[in-house]
């Protein structure tokens, strides 16, 4: 990976520094992988136990929303016609085959063979069309907006779905690859927020809440089996109890590694660490319709006084990011230019605001590590303004922020591809309301021809940049240490989600 000087990354060079800013970050070189036995062999009833910082509240995919679940659900547990690689690129899964027509309308899957649910149910498309006509039909179910161009779902045959567009939809596609796209048993009575009954190659074994849960590998798979036989994950929130854990044999794989610590776990040379690219976005959030952030000048003066560099090499590794959208999502563009540091304009403009002493409150989530609330401190302390950190409990961040946007600036890693629609929705909880990136972004959607999607989405983005709707303090990168029995774990977007139907664990 290299970077111009407008858009900064840094390694493993700069740890140390200061204590790490948020769940987790990469540096862009990736440690030396040890070199595993000549004779160790891929043991295929190997317990694999993986390390992750966000345990999901329940386990009810289709209601609850939040990454902490898609991460362990989706592809493991669950699958829907169409799954995205990490690198984001949309792929069949339980469809053996889709076919679009050309006014981008009409969508047309071929059902792979033999797929059955986890208590034997074979799978038929009349599943299918009963799931997505329960997202388009139900409010309450995860994908029901992205759902509302939907005219029709109709099975032609056992093996086939059609589902007919009132417009094109450049995203229909990857919406698929989400929650909205997951298939479930037409008339289960399963209580999802405990239990399972999907058709992904691990199936449910227990989940003791505050603690683990656990996947045992599903041997009736339709497809290519699991190399593993069994899957644990443990919730670690605190980062140093995690590299414990993984030093001391609890764990096997550790993800969201703490920059700081790292060299904890190389040290040992027992652990390969790895580096992943995500679509997290750490965002810094204004509160677009409170005073004073219903001030642009306010919004642009709070921008140029970030030094992002210096941000990026305090938190440990990463990457500038001046944008709502990360380089791997359609539309990126470096707009580095809109808000360089300079921290005398910035001063300027708060003078023009009438504010050249301001108060302000930074609500940031607690799991959060403190070194960008402490940058952020420092950084606008130098222009005037006075930032008292709120630390809140998850569930409080949400209501009081997300629910009731009752804030005045936040924090929190924005992890989910494809989410410049939240600067399209004057009612998400920026308040960020501009009807001209609300109709670039509209008609993005229903471009048919890829590029010219993108085109309209960066054009977007930049007027977002340029209304200083948010900061975008880096785009984070996953950092994860696995022991050298293992191979094949994944790198990229593993806070998205972690499809470990391909990772193997060789023998004591």
């Amino acid at each position: 990976m290299s970077a111009s000087p407008a858009r900064r990354s840094v390694g493993f060079a700069a740890l140390g520094l200061l204590a790490v800013g948020a769940l987790a970050l990469s540096a862009c070189t990736p440690a030396a992988e040890p070199t595993p036995s000549a004779s160790a062999k891929a043991d295929p009833d190997a317990s694999l136990t993986v390390g992750l910082v966000l345990e999901p509240t329940n386990l009810d995919i289709r209601h609850t929303s939040g990454a902490a679940l898609e991460q362990v659900l989706v592809d493991n547990i669950y699958e829907g016609l169409v799954t995205r690689t990490p690198e984001n690129d949309v792929e069949e899964r339980l469809a053996s085959a889709y076919d679009v027509s050309a006014d981008g309308l009409t969508y047309e899957f071929t059902l792979n063979e033999g797929v059955t649910f986890h208590d034997g149910t074979p799978l038929t498309s009349a599943d299918v069309v009963a799931s997505y006509e329960t997202v388009r039909t139900d409010a309450g179910v995860q994908g029901n907006a992205e759902f509302a161009g939907v005219a029709s779902i109709a099975a032609p045959d056992a093996q086939t779905v059609t589902i007919t567009l009132t417009q094109p939809d450049q995203n229909f596609l990857f919406t698929l690859t989400g929650p909205a796209g997951l298939v479930f048993k037409n008339g289960d009575t399963t209580d999802l927020k405990t239990d399972e009954n999907g058709t992904g190659p691990f199936v449910l074994d227990r989940w003791t809440k505050g603690s683990a849960i656990s996947f045992d590998r599903y041997d009736e798979y339709w497809g290519e089996k699991a190399t593993i036989g069994e899957v644990v994950f443990e919730y670690i929130p605190d980062f140093t109890a995690g590299v414990n854990a993984a030093l001391d044999g609890t764990l096997d794989v550790l993800t969201a590694v703490d920059p700081n610590l790292v060299s904890q776990l190389e040290e040992t040379g027992d652990f390969t660490i790895t580096t992943g690219r995500t679509t997290d976005k750490a965002t810094l959030a204004f509160n677009n319709r409170k005073a004073p952030l219903d001030d642009v000048r306010v919004r642009e003066a709070l921008r140029l006084a970030v030094d992002h560099e210096a941000l990026v090499e305090a938190i440990g590794a990463g990457q500038t990011l001046y944008g709502p959208i990360p380089e791997l999502d359609p539309g990126y563009e470096d707009l580095s230019d809109v808000a360089p540091y300079d921290p005398a304009k910035a001063k300027k403009l708060l003078k023009e605001a009438g504010h050249e002493k301001l108060d302000l409150t930074l609500t940031i989530p607690s799991f959060y590590g403190t070194t960008a609330a402490q940058v952020l401190v420092s950084d606008y302390a130098k222009v005037g303004v006075s930032l008292e950190v709120k630390r809140v409990e998850f569930p409080t961040w949400l209501d009081d922020v997300y629910t009731n946007h009752d804030y005045e600036l936040s924090f929190v890693l924005h992890v989910e591809p494809r989410d410049f629609v939240n600067f399209a929705n004057p009612d998400y909880y920026f308040g960020y309301d501009n009807a001209e990136v609300q109709k670039l972004y509209a008609q993005s959607q229903t471009e048919i021809d890829p590029k010219k999607s993108a085109d309209l989405l960066k054009k977007a983005a930049r007027i977002v940049s340029e209304d200083h709707a948010a900061d975008w303090l880096y785009n984070g990168a996953t950092l994860t240490a696995h022991t050298s029995a293992v191979a094949g774990f994944p790198t990229d977007s593993l806070n998205s989600r972690i499809d470990l139907a391909g990772v193997t664990k060789s023998a004591e």
